[in-house]
């Protein structure tokens, strides 16, 4: 704590490194926390001195002035005047500062107390939209068009200039509307990030029962797929359609109060508006966020209660809160911070379970398109410009053309033709990898101007629109590829929506399994989305510098399938935003370890000097003698393990990883866990077992789980194993001693899943697992590092790169085992390549200091068993 009110206060970038069990998440809190409050309390007491100090200088320069006689020389005065000036406008400042400080707590102290705030009551009807006003970014122009109304919202409004001047000013002039009442500055906060929402939750019950939770103000953002109360708009499903519907009837509100003031509305069937989104209970409920602290639960409970909008109402109260939390895009994503209100000028950034942040922003800003995603936008963009051409004017027309012939280049690219189906058009398979540059001279789009192409999707929301049309016309049909006839009125009313007839008969008459047949779905309403939000995201990668990232065009026979991706190489580009922003920026994790790719790849690169960057690690509040971590270079046959890719795969290897097992299920409790490198390997291995019989040796001992491919059978799983180990804890006359669980690393067993107590007493690391080199993204990387970054210790930037990946990935499963101060486990590297000291230097402190190494089976055996009996002696003592 003490470690990190430092680097606060010092406005520092810091690594964090705290074990799980070590009480991480509230020492976060009670060290920001108490910064906060010290900070803002000495902020109040410099201004109280300024003003006393402001004031006396105004009174003295006034007797001053007095005293002096009237044949001051011209300059003299101005001068005075000047300073007089200079001195009133800060003791005024000052005075505003304090007012609306006092303001902003007296309004917290009613809320709090829960006393009706007079000023929503107060506010004037014609004002009676503010939130909508401070929410929406831009308001759209509505076009006046003669003859047929029908689709107006359709239609992309009036785009005039490519300047974005007229639209900021009209959204100062909305912001500067507001009433006095609405404290609407940022006040210094702090932004904690995480990666799961589930991780998030758990925070707040920190905050929760913090001695915080009582004076802090909290808010927790979300998607409007966590947030969203409206249950018609929750069924949707995907998000990209829950967010165009709220947007919708967002509009539709607009309309329905112009029409009120008297505005004819247009024809047409009435339009659907949000029932949860009205100005007054959406300050009603931010009152009530930042009174009391909520998590997500609470809040949609809340929402329902008051019948207000938890999206919008956790967006009102950022400015106000002092602790903000969010999962990790909201904040690393400029765009996204942008449309959620997120302002990090001069504020604290924690940025926690921050192990893979590299990844996790290389992944944000990285983008793919398939084959059948570009000519479906295509398609779908042809035949809107097609009929509404006569309503859309002509500087639309021209940047709705560039899109098309953008699109129609990044086919071109994978070998095919826009206008025809995509399923049916061979390309030759093979991968390229192109520099930004090159990709857009292959391309033949060097000659648009992409940043242009940019601000227009942005500002006239055309993938919006244009989602808009195809749902509205699909079975009427927005087809897949162009239509053939040429007649006008054919084309109107013969189909938009082809592809839906694509994906009906290619489900032929084999009989499908329920699994099966919830995937269809799942592809069928991906498909059915509007693919242009895809596309305007890879738009929007093309921007980024030649230097800071890739193209790969992957050919894979069929149009259809073929796919360009933009790969991110230099994810410190976006992070160097949030660095230079903040006041200081805390990156924490409870494995840290190996620090230095960190420090070289996001903090030195986005050009953060080294004396702003400190480094803190503690190691684990278990006793020593709680772990047993093990490297063992032979098996008890005597064979090295050498999990190589050339002899990983040899019968003698396998034999003996069987033998290694089998011997540590019979000395251990309870749960094993075994992780393999790949699913591939782990699919090999145990079906060699099989044969050989080693496998129902292993089920004599312990009952055998694997992991599952899909996500949404892994708590099943999870729940067997639990219920197996315990029901043998319980029944210890049966054969069964406990469960094994066959794992992968990096799979869906390695991260966020607690392996305490009884569930996981002896971790099992099969080989090392290195990722695949062959793969042309990685390969793009490491020559990339290379280029970029300085050598050290004789060894590549890119080899470096390999190295920390393999032992991120060790250190996030191995550290599953321990989970709080009464938890004991062991941990069994099994490759003789673990015993080097440069990938022994890069274990956890805390493991690594107990780290010992067997050149043979033996003594590591006597030592593991000799640890169980131990502990069994003293649970009974």
């Amino acid at each position: 704590m003490q470690a990190l009110y430092g680097a606060l206060d010092q406005g520092k970038v810091g690594i964090f490194e705290s074990p799980t069990g070590t009480g991480k998440s509230l020492s976060l809190i009670c060290g920001a926390l108490s910064w906060l409050t010290d900070y803002e309390e000495k902020r109040r007491q410099e201004a109280a001195a300024l003003l006393q100090e402001g004031e006396a200088a105004l009174s003295t320069s006034t007797t001053a002035q007095s005293s002096t006689s009237s044949s001051s020389a011209e300059p003299d005065w101005i001068t005075d005047f000047v300073q007089k000036k200079a001195e009133r406008d800060l003791v005024s400042r000052l005075k505003e500062e304090e007012m609306k400080r006092k303001k902003r707590e007296e309004r917290l102290e009613m809320i709090r107390n829960n006393v009706q705030l007079k000023y929503a009551m107060k506010r004037k009807s014609h004002e009676d939209d503010e939130a909508f006003k401070l929410l929406q970014l831009s308001k759209e122009e509505q076009t006046e068009t003669q003859g047929d109304q029908e689709d107006e919202e359709l239609i992309v409004a009036e785009y005039e200039s490519d300047d974005e001047s007229k639209t900021r000013s009209r959204f100062c002039a909305a912001e500067d509307d507001a009433d006095d009442d609405l404290v609407e500055e940022h006040v210094t906060k702090i932004y904690y990030c995480s990666r799961t929402h589930s991780q998030l939750a758990q925070f707040v019950h920190e905050v929760q029962k913090s001695p915080f939770s009582k004076d802090i103000s909290l808010v927790t953002l979300g998607s409007r797929q966590n947030l969203c109360i409206n249950e018609e708009v929750r069924r949707l499903g995907s998000i990209q359609r829950i967010n165009d519907r709220c947007m919708e009837m967002q509009k539709n509100k607009h309309e329905k109060q112009h029409h009120e003031e008297g505005i004819k509305r247009k024809r047409g069937p009435a339009k659907t508006v949000c029932p949860y989104y009205k100005a007054s209970a959406l300050q009603q409920m931010r009152d009530d966020i930042l009174g009391t602290v909520h998590d997500i639960e609470q809040l949609l409970k809340l929402g329902r209660d008051t019948h207000s909008c938890p999206y919008y109402s956790t967006r009102l109260a950022i400015p106000p809160a002092q602790l903000v939390v969010l999962p990790y895009q909201m904040l690393l994503h400029e765009g996204t911070r942008r449309a959620a209100g997120v302002q990090l000028k001069g504020q604290v950034v924690i940025i926690d379970e921050a192990h893979n942040l590299s990844d996790t922003l290389s992944c944000i800003h990285s983008a793919e398109l398939t084959g059948a995603q570009l000519c479906r936008a295509h398609s779908q963009l042809a035949q809107y410009a097609d009929r509404y051409k006569s309503r859309l004017k002509a500087k639309n027309l021209m940047y709705i053309k560039q899109i098309l012939f953008v699109i129609e280049g990044l086919v071109r690219v994978l070998g095919g033709k826009v206008g025809q189906n995509p399923q049916s058009q061979m390309t030759q398979t093979g991968t390229e990898m192109l520099s930004i540059n090159n990709f857009l001279f292959k391309a033949q789009i060097d000659n648009i101007n992409l940043f242009k192409l940019q601000r227009y999707f942005e500002k006239s929301m055309i993938s919006r629109k244009l989602g808009g049309f195809v749902e509205k016309y699909a079975g009427t049909g927005v087809s897949l590829h162009t239509q053939s006839s040429s007649n006008k009125e054919n084309r109107r009313t013969e189909g938009l929506n082809r592809y839906l007839q694509t994906l009906q008969s290619n489900q032929g008459a084999a009989p499908v399994s329920p699994a099966d047949q919830q995937g269809s779905a799942e592809a069928e309403k991906v498909l059915s989305a509007s693919p242009m939000m895809q596309v305007e995201g890879f738009f929007m990668a093309l921007t980024n510098s030649n230097t800071d990232g890739r193209v790969v065009a992957h050919r894979q026979g069929t149009l259809s399938e073929s796919s360009v991706k933009f790969l991110l190489l230099n994810p410190a580009v976006h992070f160097a935003q949030v660095l230079k922003e903040s006041r200081a920026v805390i990156i924490a994790g409870g494995t840290m370890q190996p620090v230095s790719d960190f420090k070289q790849e996001l903090l030195f690169s986005a050009g953060v000097a080294e004396e702003r960057i400190t480094e803190f690690s503690c190691g684990h509040v278990i006793p020593p003698e709680n772990i047993l971590p093990l490297v063992l270079c032979s098996g008890p046959s005597g064979q090295e393990l050498d999990f190589t890719f050339q002899s990983r795969d040899s019968p003698r290897m396998m034999d003996e990883t069987g033998r290694i097992l089998s011997n540590i299920c019979n000395v251990v409790p309870g749960g094993v866990v075994c992780f393999f490198p790949s699913y591939e390997y782990s699919r090999r291995i145990v079906s060699h077992w099989e044969a050989s019989g080693t496998l129902s040796r292993l089920a004599n001992k312990k009952k055998i789980f694997q992991e599952p491919k899909k996500a949404n059978q892994v708590e099943q799983v999870l729940g067997e194993y639990s219920r197996c180990i315990q029901r043998c804890a319980v029944d210890s006359g049966g054969g069964l001693t406990g469960a094994l669980l066959f794992s992968v690393v990096g799979g869906k067993m390695s991260e966020g899943i607690n392996f305490s107590d009884e569930l996981g007493r002896c971790v099992v690391m099969v080989g090392m697992p290195y990722p695949n080199i062959k793969s042309p993204e990685l390969q793009e990387k490491m020559s990339y590092l290379d280029k970029h970054l300085p050598h050290s210790g004789g060894r590549s930037p890119g080899q470096a790169l390999i190295e920390n990946l393999c032992m991120k990935a060790v250190n996030q499963s191995i550290g599953r085992a321990i989970r709080h101060r009464g938890d004991y486990s062991s941990m069994v590297l099994c490759d003789r390549r673990y015993s080097r000291p440069a990938t022994l230097s890069k274990l956890p402190t805390w493991i690594r200091d107990r780290t010992s190494t067997h050149a043979s089976f033996g003594p590591a055996f006597a030592a593991l068993r000799k640890f169980f009996q131990e502990k069994k002696r003293s649970s009974f003592n």
